[in-house]
């Protein structure tokens, strides 16, 4: 699976890009589903599954206590990318 997910108008307008792969620590904004609306920090990447655990979306277990709530990497758009890897910063920014 993938974890590419679209970028907001103001990063797409930069980067000139319109996508990008969901990475740890970047922010995002999910815009469909149950938790539409929420903004956080992506906390966890599943590659396998094409998801990410982001801040804050939480359901409570049966036995008490949460529990993270994977969302589709379609279903966020990146609004803050983290451009602490030089290759990623390298590819976005159009230098490679």
């Amino acid at each position: 699976m993938d974890t590419n997910s679209p970028l907001s108008k103001e990063l797409r307008e930069k980067y000139h890009r319109r996508s990008v792969t969901a990475r740890k620590d970047d922010k995002v904004m999910i815009v469909r589903g149950e938790f539409k609306g929420i903004e956080g920090k992506v906390t966890k990447v599943i590659p396998s599954t094409g998801r990410l655990n982001v801040e804050g979306v939480n359901k409570e277990k049966m036995a008490g206590g949460t529990a993270p709530v994977p969302v589709h990497a379609s279903n966020v758009v990146v609004t803050e990318v983290i451009l602490s890897d030089k290759k990623r910063k390298k590819t976005l920014e159009g230098e490679a």
